[in-house]
């Protein structure tokens, strides 16, 4: 890595210039962090101590309430310190790690959502098969084929990505080290890295969209044909915000990672990177939680 790469440090980006507003925005980022904490937190205690909540719908829910702390720790704490401290430095090997755990992070978030999606499709479309298809040994087979490809990818776009050279400049137009903000520093050929990624969202991201679309589809068309109306209600509340969550999740990931080279203003740059990194771990305990009695 130290020779592949012109400059030893980054530079990121902080919330704002002024204090006041950087003070209010690092206030707002510390209060969603510690609500997701907190609903996610409370998700894992209440599906292991509670015995009936052992299904597999709550083992992936518990699954994923782990995996968005760790999602929402990887960049908010780190930018929230920055921020008022005015620290901008990030050394080469910690912004690797840090694209490295995004990257993973993402990648697993999407994986478990298809998966859950999958877990709701069999119990609503298909109950009686639920018992024999999703069994214990296949929801743990799931996380662990899950948590092993989203190593591989993250590992492959981590190493791609460091391989380059970085001579242009080392501050980075974002508040944490992502990808795109990276191969616009870089002074070497980043066509590779494109292909890479294109590949990336087109075989991995749009399937998972595709198979969750798909499920939802059949799940929606079944609860249409249930005769009572409450229980149409309490699926759509459901299925709806999981949707618009899974839809702004991929489609602002997209936008960043596929728009790579474009020019994007620093406020959209940092707004989108908020969508696929902040708001699915803090959203996800409401929709599959406190609405779900």
């Amino acid at each position: 890595m130290a020779n592949s790469t012109m400059v030893t440090e980054f530079l990121l980006e902080i919330f704002a210039e002024t204090w006041e507003l950087r003070l209010l925005l690092s206030v707002l980022f510390l209060l969603l962090y510690l609500g997701s904490l907190l609903g996610n937190l409370t998700i894992v205690i209440a599906t292991t101590v509670d015995q009936t909540l052992n299904t597999p719908m709550y083992f992936f829910l518990r699954n994923l309430s782990i995996l968005d702390m760790c999602y929402f720790s990887v960049t908010v704490p780190n930018a929230f310190v920055n921020s008022l401290t005015d620290h901008r430095n990030i050394s080469v090997a910690g912004c690797a790690a840090q694209v490295f755990l995004v990257f993973f992070c993402a990648c697993v978030e999407i994986l478990f959502l298809t998966v859950m999606a999958q877990d709701r499709y069999v119990a609503i479309c298909k109950p009686l098969l639920y018992p024999v298809i999703m069994n214990h040994q296949f929801c743990v087979q799931m996380t662990l084929a899950s948590l092993l490809t989203s190593l591989i990818i993250a590992v492959v776009h981590t190493i791609k990505t460091f391989q380059l050279s970085f001579c242009h400049s080392n501050m980075v137009p974002q508040i944490f080290c992502d990808i795109p903000p990276l191969l616009r520093l870089s002074c070497s050929d980043t066509f590779n890295n494109k292909v890479l990624i294109l590949l990336t969202a087109i075989g991995f991201s749009g399937s998972c969209f595709t198979f969750i679309a798909i499920s939802y589809v059949h799940i929606l068309s079944t609860v249409l044909r249930v005769p009572v109306k409450g229980d149409r209600g309490k699926a759509f509340s459901t299925c709806v915000p999981h949707i618009i969550v899974v839809s702004v999740f991929l489609t602002s990931g997209a936008y960043v990672y596929l728009r790579i080279p474009v020019t994007t203003e620093l406020v959209q740059q940092i707004t989108l990177s908020v969508f696929y990194t902040v708001f699915p771990p803090f959203l996800n305990p409401i929709i599959y939680s406190l609405r779900n009695r």
